[in-house]
């Protein structure tokens, strides 16, 4: 089976400073950090979410039957993956993008969906945009939504759409709503210790695969402080807010990527707040650059970032853009290690 593996905190504990992953450096959002304070977890939520999901529906411009809620992007990855090959049976294939998130292919494997390079055998497509890691438009999306027949799914991951800082989307409205969405803010609004996410189903869903989708989902999957991360989410005070980060967050990719590149860093563009970056310096005695033994010095100082290499980019490192303080911490520690 496919390893999890992710950024954040490990097995020392919460890093000083966490570059590992994408959240968005200028959080979190007050409004959400008000509303989580003052959850009242003595109840259940109502489990069929009435006022929540109207709110998502209204604000995304759905009818509220095309919301799907789920604990965590992560936990919809796997109930469609698993739904999509209860209902293709058995040989149903899946179709990935390089590189990509790893949960996509985890879930594929548990579900015991096969892996095909060609997009017109697939059941299930997947597709982020932008990307992780590379922070990019995903190449030919368009085409392949366009090419979608009726016994095909494709689900868009937007974790990092709110976080974009650059380009546009590949699909606009015609094209969004033939595929499935899925919306997790909690990296947007900097508060990734909460679990919760919206999916949005085409509007003209399968309806055996979504009441199969909504067969799969456990009772009351949001708890109170979930179902305050989106209410808060949903809001033009959010909205405003984020606006104002973007502004925030270009100024500082701009002198994070310019000082890399001043000590000899190779910086790959990307159109959101973090990116792929190698060091052109060797760091061990064969000569090459030894990333897994800069990475494990780094900590050791508090720093984190995100080998690339479970993304099948080896020697090189994912790293979120991050305030100017934390920089000059980075760059300090660069230099010693």
């Amino acid at each position: 089976m496919v390893a999890p593996l992710h950024g954040g905190p490990d097995a020392l504990g919460v890093p000083l400073h966490d570059l590992s992953t994408n959240a968005n450096a200028c959080g979190p959002f007050p409004a959400a950090v008000r509303a989580l304070q003052g959850c009242d977890a003595r109840h259940y939520p109502d489990p069929a979410y009435t006022a929540l999901t109207a709110q998502l529906a209204a604000w995304h411009g759905v009818a509220p039957e095309r919301i799907v809620l789920a604990e965590s992007a992560s936990a919809f990855i796997q109930r469609i993956s698993l739904a999509l090959a209860l209902q293709a049976g058995p040989g149903a294939r899946v179709w990935l993008p390089e590189p990509a998130y790893g949960d996509y292919a985890r879930a594929a494997q548990a579900a015991g969906l096969l892996p095909t390079r060609d997009a017109r055998e697939a059941a299930l497509l997947w597709a982020c945009e932008p990307g992780s890691p590379l922070g990019q438009a995903e190449p030919g999306l368009a085409g392949r939504v366009d090419a979608l027949r009726a016994d095909q799914t494709l689900v868009l991951d937007q974790a990092y759409e709110p976080l974009r800082l650059s380009g546009a989307p590949s699909l606009g409205a015609a094209r969004l709503e033939r595929v499935w969405r899925l919306i997790t803010p909690n990296k947007a609004l900097a508060l990734t210790g909460v679990r919760a996410a919206c999916a949005i189903a085409p509007a003209a869903v399968d309806e055996r695969l979504l009441a199969r989708v909504r067969a799969l989902t456990p009772s009351w999957p949001l708890g109170a402080h979930g179902v305050a991360l989106l209410q808060t989410w949903a809001t033009p005070a959010c909205r405003d807010w984020l606006q104002g980060c973007h502004e925030t967050l270009r100024a500082w990719k701009a002198r994070q990527v310019a000082a890399l590149q001043a000590r000899g860093w190779c910086v790959q563009a990307s159109e959101t707040n973090f990116f792929i970056a190698s060091s052109a310096f060797p760091a061990s005695v064969s000569g090459t650059f030894d990333v897994k033994t800069m990475l494990a010095s780094l900590r050791q100082r508090g720093i984190k970032l995100r080998d690339a290499e479970s993304f099948g980019l080896p020697g090189r490192v994912r790293m979120a853009v991050v305030a100017p303080p934390v920089q000059d911490a980075l760059l300090a520690a660069l230099q010693r290690a």
